[in-house]
């Protein structure tokens, strides 16, 4: 075992940031991961922080103190910044500017590890900057964003690059066999459907609900037979990314709280000594600004479950030989791809990619959708 096995099917990276660890290849003060959803770009970040802060060689044992540590979140050295809200303002990003610059207390770094960097406002960005262009001596950055062209220009070019790829659909079925204790169907089935995406792939293949859910997305197209039905389909499309979206929530919020109120000194009647109110309150502050992103995060995903139906469907239409994400049901796919033409196919394509922008921009969720819906319905 090593820090380095949940990077599924990465070994490019791996080798880089083990000779980057090892100091073979010269340690740089910033880095920037990159990659596109499910491939693992906060999990090779963690990986490598848990191989910068390890106690053997070679580095990234996986088994000592203090790799268990950073793997587990409780490293004193390793500070991890999960923006809550949708953006990431430049009074956090300073604040967090400041602490970066102490001496690490007990590893052998003080290491930042970033995820969504692409969050940072403009003027936090600037910040950020700042203090990547002159860090302490020993002060490691780690970024996390899907594209390097997210980040301000001069920021990428101070930060070495790593950058990961989409997963091979096989790679990530075994790692659901083998680590996870899946059946091989369903993880086969897991895996396709969420396209090389390694947590989705694992709530696909162990909660029957995710399953459900994504069933219903694939409903969508053939219940698109007037404007009614479009209508009616788009708000049943954003209720379950909301139910989706809450239950992940509340999951998060439970443990986050309990945690605190532990930390906080919860006496065993679930009394609260006095002067700890404000904490509680700065998190659900916090919570409530997660719950948004959360949410159209979930949207975002179900919208891509609708992308892949398009994509058989054009798939069969041009006879590209690939194999189809939803084999479960082909015999439709089969049917529409007939009874359309690929530049309709194309149109519907180009229409979630849009809504996906919209809501990017803030649009409003059922307002998007129901667009979306009616676009699709006319092709």
């Amino acid at each position: 075992m090593s820090v380095w096995d949940d990077l599924v099917g990465q070994e490019p990276v791996v080798a880089q940031l083990s000779a980057a660890a090892e100091g073979t290849s010269g340690l740089a003060h910033a880095w920037l991961f990159t990659g596109p959803p499910g491939s693992g770009r906060v999990a090779a970040a963690r990986a490598f922080a848990a191989a910068l802060q390890c106690e053997e060689t070679p580095r990234g044992c996986g088994h000592c103190a203090s790799c268990h540590q950073v793997l587990q979140g409780t490293h004193g050295d390793v500070e991890v910044v999960r923006p809550a809200g949708l953006s990431y303002g430049v009074k956090e990003t300073r604040a967090l500017v400041l602490r970066s610059s102490s001496s690490p207390s007990a590893g052998r770094w003080q290491v930042v590890l970033f995820e969504d960097a692409d969050r940072a406002t403009e003027a936090a960005a600037n910040a950020l900057l700042k203090a990547i262009e002159e860090p302490p001596a020993r002060t490691v950055w780690l970024l996390c964003t899907p594209s390097p062209d997210d980040l301000l220009v001069t920021i990428r070019s101070r930060c070495r690059l790593v950058t990961l790829r989409t997963p091979p659909i096989g790679a990530v079925a075994d790692v659901l066999v083998l680590r996870d204790g899946v059946d091989r169907d369903t993880a086969d089935a897991a895996a396709r459907a969420a396209q090389g995406h390694i947590g989705r792939a694992r709530q696909l293949a162990s909660d029957p609900e995710a399953r459900r859910r994504r069933e219903r997305v694939l409903e969508v197209p053939r219940r698109l037979t007037s404007v009614g039905p479009a209508v009616m389909a788009a708000e049943a499309l954003v209720k379950a990314a909301e139910a989706e979206a809450k239950a992940q929530a509340e999951e998060l919020n439970e443990s986050e709280t309990s945690a605190l109120r532990q930390a906080l000194g919860e006496s065993a009647k679930g009394r609260m000594p006095r002067g700890t109110a404000g904490a509680l309150k700065d998190l659900e502050d916090r919570q409530k600004s997660r719950a948004t992103r959360v949410k159209r995060d979930a949207l975002d995903r179900t919208l891509l479950d609708l992308a892949s139906y398009y994509r058989d469907v054009l798939t069969l239409q041009l006879g590209a030989g690939s194999d189809l994400v939803n084999t479960d049901i082909g015999p439709e796919l089969r049917t529409a791809a007939r009874n359309g033409r690929p530049e309709d196919t194309l149109r519907r394509l180009d229409a979630i990619m849009a809504c996906r922008e919209r809501l990017e921009a803030n649009v409003n969720p059922l307002l998007a959708v129901e667009a979306l819906t009616l676009a699709l319905r006319t092709g």
